[in-house]
């Protein structure tokens, strides 16, 4: 006769600390992920439907009679109830389907991914200028000013990046295009045409976040430089390269992805003001004209996209910080 296994408290907790870490870390994720969808969901329709203005109207023309006002209303679905508009736009999102765009009469699917390259290009070049820039230039600063030295430096570079950082893109985008174009005339003030133009809107979106990230691997790379394992290996004279590129560069970067993840998800969002002030042909640009135009199945579609992509972005880094620091699945990050 088979005897029951007992299970003690002390067994459960066993249970539980033999258990992936990686199961609620992805069920936390996961439920947080399902969360920000159904507020998006539920913010993109109801911020158009806050909007002042009657989009019937708009699109019917300024000439248009009310008879012909409200037989576009009805084509467009304007004259069904909130609850109606609500599941009809939840059902077209469930079947990959964003709606028609009140303008240009297309799917707003398509207009999109006219767009998203454009948007996309620039947002991952500025990043990839951001960590290429801002994590040498924080850890060489760190090193030089390591111990006390070169105070003047360590000044200087706290009030440049602090000045430089706190400028608003759409401001910095305006003196590129004054100095580089205008005055200068050595890169084209606007469009899409070359790769030329692409290096104003790349600068004006990527200065800031340099600043920011570079003040940061900076002070984490000072504290790294204190610990006790990076003075042994500095015993062992190391060369340079290789005393900070594999003994303090590691441990920066669960800070370092974290911060650029963040810092990804605002190079989406401050796409959208310089891209205007560059005239890019991006998310941006379409995003403004379709509200100027109340265009809002576009409007609500771009908003949903570049939201997803930053909580899919996020969701990612904190991916790839737990393959790096199994730590961070628990959201324990202090000394093992």
């Amino acid at each position: 006769m088979s005897q029951a296994v007992r299970v003690t408290p002390a067994v459960k907790v066993a249970q539980g600390k033999a258990r992936s870490p990686w199961t609620g870390f992805l069920v936390r994720r996961l439920v947080g992920l399902a969360g920000v969808l159904v507020t998006l969901v539920v913010g993109t329709f109801l911020m158009i439907q806050l909007v002042p203005g009657d989009p019937a109207r708009q699109v019917a023309g300024s000439g248009a009679t009310a008879e012909q006002i409200e037989q576009v209303r009805h084509g467009l679905g304007l004259d069904r109830t909130l609850w109606e508009q609500f599941t009809s736009y939840v059902g077209g999102l469930l079947h990959g389907d964003l709606g028609t765009s009140f303008a240009a009469g297309r799917p707003v699917s398509q207009l999109i991914g006219d767009r998203l390259p454009f948007t996309a290009q620039l947002a991952l070049i500025a990043m990839v200028v951001v960590l290429l820039v801002s994590v040498p230039l924080g850890m060489a600063v760190a090193v030089a000013c390591r111990g006390g030295r070169r105070r003047w430096l360590d000044s200087c570079f706290t009030a440049v990046t602090a000045v430089a950082g706190a400028v608003p893109e759409y401001v910095l985008a305006t003196v590129l295009v004054l100095v580089f174009a205008v005055t200068w005339g050595v890169l084209p003030a606007a469009g899409a045409a070359s790769l030329s133009a692409m290096v104003l809107p790349v600068l004006a979106v990527s200065v800031g976040p340099v600043c920011t990230l570079a003040r940061i691997v900076r002070r984490e790379t000072a504290t790294v430089l204190t610990q006790d394992y990076l003075r042994t290996a500095r015993g062992h004279r190391l060369r340079a390269v290789r005393l900070y590129s594999r003994h303090a560069l590691p441990n920066l970067l669960t800070s370092t992805l974290t911060l650029g993840g963040l810092i990804l998800s605002g190079l989406l969002g401050g796409t959208v003001i310089v891209e205007i002030v560059f005239a890019w042909p991006g998310l941006g640009t379409g995003v403004v004209n379709a509200i100027t135009a109340r265009d809002y199945p576009v409007v609500q579609g771009i908003v949903l996209l570049l939201g997803l992509l930053a909580t899919v972005l996020n969701l990612l880094v904190d991916i790839v910080l737990g393959l790096l620091d199994p730590r961070t699945l628990t959201g324990r990050t202090g000394p093992a």
